[in-house]
């Protein structure tokens, strides 16, 4: 191709609107622009490099026996109200009416839709399993759209769905989709993590996520330094120790505190650490109040708390709402003589604690010396609180790590969360007629296309992998208007495109400093420059991973880069 009739906008500047470096470096090598928040034109580079990311991914798709198809972006309202996520998706789903007045969706996913076409066309186990994935633009009205490509409201994924007749069928493909991800994710050549997760909106019990790790990773990943356990900070169990200080519990004590709310402000004024004073906090699920107990250095994880209680609607009660039932303000909060029919939840850690501090239920004041179960009753004691870096690995092996990672994948076990609802079944070997079982696999194509670009660059721009990178190779001609180096580039370009290599060729009409700057930006593997020793059939070479710079002989440079490129 050549670079004065395709189009490549390069920048300068960088963009005040970009906060990352893979988005900056996007935009100034001319990859993509914005159309509006979180909505963006793929150029021709990113074109080319998605194209390749979707080959490799259709590869491992197909190797699996997986079809592809592709379904409608318009997506009917009757099929999500049937699996009731019309309302519980919530306002990132982009709702739309036609003429008629009929509601639909733009699809962020195709659960339901899938989900029906099984159901109206596979009637037999015969016919199990069957998986079907396709790669198309998925939409989600994103509350806050950033870091380009990373949090869009308009992108690119690949979904694919499996359905069974038995579990072991599905755990069966659910182990094949996990190996087809990280071989994907290998050929890519991305630093990446598969971790333990959340199901999210999607549902489902078994989840991974593939995490590529990067410092601007919008998910925490708590993994351990000596095994292969990971997870995503959401979903990371923490292992109980049962081992209880050998104290003897002294006296309870009302004690003043005045102004004394938060737990560090306490700890400090009664000069005890912060692991030594309890937090209550009054939450309100599904419309009925409870209290959660936890200490004070332990962030309550709300995800566990929900699924333990199996909680549609999860929140903090008010401070209206805690004074009316406890009759004191935030911050004054204790489990000691709560609202006899109120539940009380704690953490595992606190059932180990002794003579600690706690709100006294009245402003001003907390109690000292108290014990757990003495002074106050717990219903049940579960796993709430976030993992911490240092914290035992859950596994039994090493200690737990903390790093950042972009989610490039996700797969679940969805069991029959959406066929039982849509009534989707298959009649089995008896006659009876069964649900599907189903599985989930996603995997965000526009986001690698960032991944690659946060992991693959330098102070001067792009670095793309040899075999993603959108051209082989840069042929920059320093002076178009010399005959001889404008023939030995015209020679070369269409030599290498017999040899089936994408060639770049710069045959623009600007200064040398320009034409560098910009071939540095880009990114391609191998910079060749026809300069002023063209009359002696000489070129310089660049490489651009390691910025190493040599010269060939023009009859040379077909066997040389067919030795790099193999």
């Amino acid at each position: 191709m050549k670079q004065s009739r395709t189009f490549i906008p390069t920048m300068r500047e960088v963009p005040t609107d970009a906060d990352t470096v893979s988005h900056q470096l996007l935009v100034r090598a001319g990859f993509v622009r914005q159309h509006m928040s979180g909505v963006y034109t793929y150029m021709p580079l990113a074109k080319k490099v998605l194209s390749k990311i979707e080959k490799i991914i259709r590869e491992e798709m197909d190797a699996l026996n997986a079809a592809e198809l592709f379904m409608p972006t318009l997506q009917q309202a009757e099929l999500w109200q049937e699996t009731g996520r019309w309302d519980a998706y919530g306002s990132e789903l982009f709702r739309i009416s036609d003429r008629h007045d009929r509601e639909m969706a733009l699809g962020p996913t195709h659960e339901e839709v899938i989900t029906s076409l099984v159901r109206d066309e596979v009637k037999s186990y015969k016919k199990l399993p069957l998986t079907f994935y396709q790669i198309q633009t998925k939409f989600r009205d994103e509350k806050r759209p950033r870091f380009g490509l990373l949090r869009a409201r308009e992108f690119i994924m690949k979904d694919a769905y499996s359905f069974h007749a038995t579990a072991d069928s599905l755990d069966e493909t659910y182990t094949a989709m996990m190996q087809a991800y990280s071989n994907i994710f290998t050929k890519i050549g991305l630093n990446f993590r598969a971790v333990l997760a959340d199901g999210g909106s999607i549902g489902g019990t078994d989840t991974h996520e593939f995490m590529a790790l990067s410092d601007i990773g919008e998910d925490t990943i708590a993994y351990s330094d000596a095994s292969a356990y990971a997870a995503n900070i959401e979903t990371a169990e923490v292992s109980v120790n049962k081992e209880k200080p050998n104290q003897t519990q002294k006296a309870i004590e009302k004690v003043e505190t005045p102004t004394q709310k938060t737990v560090s402000d306490v700890a400090k004024y009664l000069q005890v650490g912060v692991d030594k004073v309890l937090k209550t906090l009054i939450y309100k699920a599904d419309g009925k109040f409870l209290a959660v107990v936890a200490r004070g250095d332990h962030d309550v994880n709300e995800l566990k708390l929900k699924k333990v209680l199996h909680a549609g609607d999860l929140s903090f009660a008010t401070e209206q709402e805690i004074e009316s039932l406890i009759g004191c303000k935030v911050g004054f909060i204790g489990p000691v003589k709560l609202p006899i029919d109120m539940k009380v939840y704690a953490d595992y850690s606190v059932a180990n604690l002794v003579n600690v501090v706690c709100g006294a239920n009245e402003e001003g004041y907390h109690l000292i010396n108290v014990n757990p179960e003495r002074d106050f009753a717990i219903d049940q004691f579960i796993d709430l609180r976030f993992i911490q870096e240092g914290d035992p690995s859950p596994d039994g092996s090493g200690t737990i790590r903390f790093a950042k990672g972009i989610e490039l994948g996700h797969v679940f076990k969805l069991g029959t969360a959406y066929s039982e609802p849509m009534r989707a079944t298959y009649v089995d070997e008896n006659g009876k007629n069964n649900p599907y079982i189903m599985g989930c696999y996603g995997i965000g194509v526009s986001r690698i296309l960032a991944a690659i670009a946060d992991q693959y660059n330098d102070a001067s721009g792009l670095k793309w992998p040899k075999h993603l990178a959108p051209y082989d190779v840069h042929l920059v001609t320093i002076n178009m208007e010399d005959e001889v180096q404008r023939q030995l580039s015209e020679e070369l370009y269409h030599l290498l495109k017999s040899y089936r290599y994408e060639i770049l060729h710069d045959d623009r009409h600007e200064r040398a400093g320009v034409k560098f700057a910009d071939a540095d930006l880009i990114g391609l593997p191998i910079r060749i420059t026809i300069g002023k020793r063209a009359q002696e059939g000489i070129v310089e070479v660049k490489f651009r991973e390691t910025g190493e710079t040599v010269e060939w002989q023009r009859e040379e440079v077909t066997e040389k880069l067919q030795s790099f490129f193999s």
